[in-house]
């Protein structure tokens, strides 16, 4: 079984995911960091110099490499589930996980490393929640077709706990 866990940057998918991997002693990857690695560039680096078209393809390939992972843990990008028919493949191809976090959880992880999110390099911290209201309007469609629908209600709350809770039979 493979769980991809999902949601917007800032959600908790790496940390969670590592947490959760380490409780089911399992592997865990973290899609970008796995991109980075095999590109020997940063996620930064190639959206400024390559575009995003040119990353999502390269993450939808990588994604793909992870069908010969089994029994892992695997966070993807905030906007893997978005692009080609990386939502539908992951369904077919493991059990997918979306970590439902409010906006205002979301901005104050997210204003701490502002400048290390190629998505948020360009914007001022006052204008950071609309742009996170505005992309989770975008995104929510392919969010929601996640298999699992974790609602985090509050900042520091015990996901990977939880999440052990409800799958402990299912890794």
């Amino acid at each position: 079984m493979r769980l991809f866990l999902l949601g917007f940057m800032g959600c908790g998918k790496s940390y969670s995911g590592q947490l959760l991997a380490d409780l089911f002693e399992v592997p865990f990857i973290d899609l970008d960091i796995y991109i980075e690695k095999k590109m020997g560039r940063t996620i930064r680096d190639i959206f400024e110099n390559k575009g995003e078209a040119y990353f999502r393809q390269i993450e939808k390939e990588c994604l793909h490499e992870m069908l010969d992972k089994e029994r892992t843990v695997i966070a993807v990008g905030g906007g893997t589930p978005c692009f080609f028919d990386n939502m539908e493949w992951m369904n077919k191809n493991g059990l997918t996980v979306f970590l439902e976090t409010p906006v205002s959880i979301l901005a104050n992880r997210l204003i701490a490393n502002m400048e290390h999110r190629p998505l948020l390099k360009d914007f001022s911290k006052k204008d950071l929640e609309s742009f996170i209201n505005k992309k989770l309007e975008e995104r929510n469609p392919f969010y929601h077709q996640a298999q699992i629908l974790y609602e985090q209600k509050e900042d520091g709350q015990d996901v990977a706990g939880d999440l052990k809770k409800y799958f402990n039979n299912l890794i």
